[in-house]
C-alpha cells in the first residue's frame, strides 16, 4: 500500500481515537451527529446560516446536542427551557467565555466580553458600577442620549429629503454616546478622527459576520497561515487601540482623582488603588481592551438595530402610523421624548421590542464555556467546554409569539393593547453574561427612534414589495441589505 494512503489512514484512526475519548473519558456528552476527522461536523452546519442548521439539527438530537466545530465539541443549548436551566439556574456554571479564536488573538483574554474568571468578574463588576455612577439607566446619561438624538435629528434635517443612505448617520449617534461617557465628549459628525475610528468598527462587524470567519473560528490554523478578510479585523483592531492608548495618555496628564470626568478617569483611579494588591484585572491592557468592547458592543448593535428598524417600519407603513399618532397623542411634535414616556406608549415600545425579536442581531451569541465539570440534564460536560446558545430558537419560538418569521408587534400587546412581557425576549442573552450595556441600549433604541419619528415621515425609494428584509450575512450577526430612504420634515 502506498505509504502516504498508509499515513492519511493512521492519522485519521489518530483523530477519531482523540475525539472517542473527549466524548467517552471526562465527560459523557450529549447526543449530536458523527464528526468527520479534522472536519468535525463543519459540512452539516452551513457558515451562512449557523443558526438554521443548528435549529434543524435539534429536531433530531433534542434541545442539547453536541456538534464539532473542527477538532473542538461543543454543546449547543435549543430553546428557552434549556437556556433558563443552564444560563438562570446554573448560571455561575455557565459563566465562562467559550472558544472563539478571532477574538483571542485579538483581545488575548482581556476586556469584558472575552475574557473568564476572576478577572471578568472584577472588570465587569467595576465596568457596570461605573457605568450607573455615570448615570447609564439614570438622568445623566438620558439627556446625553437626548442630546444626540437632537443632533441626529438635524443631520437628517440636512438630507433635505433627497434619497440617501443612514447607515453612517445611525452609527454616529450611538458612537457619540459612547464617546461622551467614555471620554467625556462628543465629536462633530464631520471629525476626521471620529470617522476614521467609526469607519473601523464598522468594517470589523461586517467582516466579522462574514462566513469566512465562522469557517476561520472554526479552523483556526487559517488565521495563522493563510491571507484573507480576518487580517482587516486584526489592522482595525490595532488601529482602535492605539487610538484608545493616545486617549488615556491625555487622561493620565490631566487627571484629577478627586474629580473623575469618565470611564477612562475611573479606571485610572482604579488602577492606582489596586496596584500594590497584585490585582492583574486592573490593567493598560484590561483597559484598553474594555474600552474596545465597550465601543464595539456600544455602537454596532444599536446602530445595526436601529438601521434595520428603520428599514422594517418602511416596509410596514401602517405600523410607522400608529407609532406616529401615539407619538403625537403622548409626546406631541416639540418635547423631546424621554424614557418616561415608554410606560404610556405600549405600542411604540411594543415596536421596538418586535424589532430586536424579529432581526435576531447575534442569533448564537456569544461562545460561553462551563467552568467546571457539571452535570447537566444527565450528561457529563467537562470544564471548559465550549457551549452555543440558540438565541433564535427563544426570539423566534412559535408557541411564544405565533408566526414568528412575521413582524408583528401584536407579539408584545395584550388583548387590551397594553404592552405585554416576555421571558423569552432574550437579544441581549441571559444570566450571568447577559450584555453589560442592555440598559443604554434599550434606552437609545427607545429615544432615537422616537426621535425621528416625532420629526420625519420615513418615504421608501423602491416600491413596497421590493422592500427585502432578509439579512446579507447570517454568520456572527444579521445584518440588513443596504437600502436607502427620504426623511421627510413633518
Amino acid at each position: 500500500m502506498d505509504g502516504a494512503v498508509v499515513l492519511v489512514l493512521c492519522l485519521s484512526c489518530l483523530l477519531l481515537l482523540s475525539l472517542w475519548k473527549q466524548n467517552s473519558g471526562k465527560g459523557r456528552l450529549p447526543p449530536g451527529p458523527t464528526p468527520l476527522p479534522i472536519l468535525g461536523n463543519i459540512l452539516q452546519l452551513n457558515v451562512k446560516d449557523i443558526s438554521k442548521s443548528l435549529s434543524n439539527l435539534s429536531k433530531v438530537y433534542g434541545p442539547v446536542f453536541t456538534v464539532y466545530l473542527g477538532l473542538k465539541p461543543a454543546v449547543v443549548l435549543h430553546g428557552y427551557e434549556a437556556m433558563k436551566e443552564a444560563l438562570i439556574d446554573g448560571g455561575e456554571e455557565f459563566s465562562g467565555r467559550g472558544h472563539l479564536p478571532m477574538a483571542e488573538r485579538v483581545n488575548k483574554g482581556h476586556g469584558i466580553i472575552f475574557s473568564s474568571g476572576k478577572r471578568w468578574k472584577e472588570i465587569r463588576r467595576f465596568s457596570l458600577m461605573t457605568l450607573r455612577n455615570f448615570g447609564m439607566g439614570k438622568r445623566s446619561i438620558e439627556e446625553r442620549v437626548q442630546e444626540e438624538a437632537r443632533c441626529l435629528v438635524e443631520e437628517l434635517r440636512k438630507t433635505n429629503a433627497s434619497p440617501c443612505d443612514p447607515t453612517f448617520l445611525l452609527g454616529c449617534a450611538p458612537c457619540n454616546v459612547i464617546c461622551s461617557i467614555i471620554f467625556r465628549n462628543r465629536f462633530d459628525y464631520t471629525d476626521p478622527n471620529f470617522l476614521t475610528l467609526l469607519e473601523k468598527l464598522n468594517e470589523n462587524f461586517r467582516i466579522l459576520s462574514s462566513p469566512w470567519i465562522q469557517v476561520c473560528n472554526n479552523f483556526p490554523a487559517l488565521i495563522d497561515y493563510l491571507p484573507g478578510s480576518h487580517n482587516k479585523v486584526f489592522k482595525n483592531s490595532a488601529y482602535v487601540k492605539s487610538y484608545i492608548l493616545e486617549k488615556v495618555k491625555e487622561h493620565q496628564a490631566s487627571l484629577d482623582v478627586n474629580d473623575p470626568r469618565d470611564f477612562i478617569d475611573c479606571f485610572l483611579i482604579k488602577m492606582e488603588q489596586e496596584k500594590h494588591n497584585h490585582q492583574v484585572a486592573f490593567t493598560f491592557e484590561n483597559l484598553i481592551a474594555t474600552i474596545s468592547d465597550l465601543f464595539g458592543a456600544g455602537t454596532e448593535t444599536t446602530s445595526t438595530t436601529l438601521r434595520y428598524g428603520l428599514l422594517l417600519l418602511l416596509k410596514h407603513p401602517d405600523v410607522t402610523a400608529k407609532v406616529q399618532k401615539e407619538i403625537d397623542s403622548v409626546i406631541e411634535r416639540h418635547r423631546s421624548p424621554c424614557m418616561q414616556d415608554r410606560s404610556r406608549m405600549p405600542y411604540t415600545d411594543a415596536v421596538v421590542h418586535e424589532i430586536q425579536r424579529y432581526i435576531d442581531l447575534i442569533p448564537i451569541s456569544v461562545p460561553h464555556a462551563v467552568t467546571r465539570d457539571i452535570k447537566f440534564r444527565n450528561y457529563l460536560i467537562p470544564k471548559g467546554m465550549t457551549v452555543l446558545t440558540s438565541l433564535t430558537s427563544v426570539l423566534h419560538d412559535d408557541q411564544e409569539f405565533p408566526n414568528p418569521e412575521v413582524f408583528d408587534p401584536g407579539h408584545f400587546l395584550d388583548e387590551s393593547g397594553n404592552f405585554k412581557e416576555s421571558d423569552y425576549f432574550m437579544p441581549f442573552s441571559t444570566g450571568k453574561r447577559i450584555c453589560v450595556g442592555e440598559g443604554l441600549a434599550r434606552m437609545e433604541l427607545f429615544l432615537f427612534l422616537t426621535s425621528i419619528l416625532q420629526k420625519f415621515t420615513l418615504e421608501p425609494v423602491v416600491d413596497l414589495k421590493d422592500i427585502n428584509t432578509t439579512p446579507v450575512y447570517s454568520g456572527f450577526s444579521h445584518v440588513p441589505r443596504s437600502y436607502q430612504l427620504r426623511f421627510i420634515p413633518v
